[in-house]
């Protein structure tokens, strides 16, 4: 009866350990398979921004924002692909993010396929933490492509661009690069590191774009991030995980989760940005 018992006791053990192996051995399945299939097919996020200061001609503006690219073409045509897409979305502003390459070799390649894409106000960009800015703008104005470095430009009546050095290279000066603004327009800014927007003031801009965080790129079911809460990506946790968040003064601030892999992607599919400014 006593032996009876220990069996008992000891399948129901073995039993418990063989389930609980068995969930483990799933999620991590669960996870491997979405980061070789979801997490390598790019999202055209289709967002939208309503403000009264758009100006009326320029209601249903379609701006096209990519970032962190990490030069991943030259493995597997990612880039190509994004140019071929937006091609086909009438963008009237091509916008970059940062973070284009990792070897200086394969800054000129992505420029050269960036400036294929058809905008009809142009193409400006801004530098990443992986960048090194001489290099990257320099390759950037070769292909008729503007840099913005603590600038701004109009690129209509009423519609202001700015951009920021990188955080983690150089100092962002957000006053600096909005100086130019009338009070009145709509100011749409550029920086690489969302963290930025904590820690300057914000209040004269309308709309915040950043990248930098790859949407957590580690994530457990797509809800808890491996890194961004160690302070190593971001000082603010999941706050900048990816799209729509504030600043510290309540500017809204939109986080793209960019389209390189530089490290496996885990719930974090790559994205491009398409933002429709409206009017009212």
């Amino acid at each position: 009866m006593i032996q009876e018992k220990q069996r008992s006791k000891w399948s129901i053990g073995k039993l418990v350990k063989i389930s609980v192996l068995s969930v483990v051995i799933l999620i991590i399945l669960v996870h491997v398979i979405h980061a070789l299939t979801f997490d390598r097919i790019i999202v055209y996020n289709e967002i939208s921004v309503t403000a009264t200061n758009v100006p009326i001609e320029m209601d249903g503006y379609r701006i096209a924002f990519v970032t962190d690219i990490h030069a991943m073409d030259r493995f597997d045509g990612r880039l190509q692909r994004v140019v071929v897409e937006l091609n086909q979305r009438q963008i009237d502003l091509l916008l970059i993010g940062g973070d284009i390459a990792l070897d200086r070799n394969d800054l000129d390649p992505a420029m050269e396929l960036l400036s294929q894409i058809a905008a009809t106000d142009g193409m400006f960009g801004i530098e990443g933490n992986h960048d090194h800015y001489e290099a990257l703008f320099a390759s950037m104005k070769a292909h008729g492509i503007t840099p913005l470095s603590n600038s701004g430009v109009y690129i209509q009546d009423g519609f202001y661009l700015a951009g920021v050095e990188d955080l983690w290279n150089r100092n962002p000066n957000v006053a600096e690069a909005i100086v130019g603004a009338g009070p009145d327009s709509f100011v749409l800014l550029l920086s690489h590191n969302p963290d930025v927007s904590m820690m300057q003031d914000t209040t004269g801009i309308d709309l915040i774009l950043s990248g930098h965080t790859h949407g957590g790129q580690l994530n457990f079911f797509g809800r808890w991030s491996i890194g961004l809460d160690s302070g190593i990506i971001s000082h603010y946790g999941d706050r900048f995980r990816g799209g729509w968040a504030q600043s510290h003064d309540g500017t809204p601030v939109y986080v793209c989760r960019g389209i390189g892999q530089y490290y496996p992607r885990v719930f974090a599919r790559p994205e491009v940005t398409i933002l429709t400014l409206l009017h009212g």
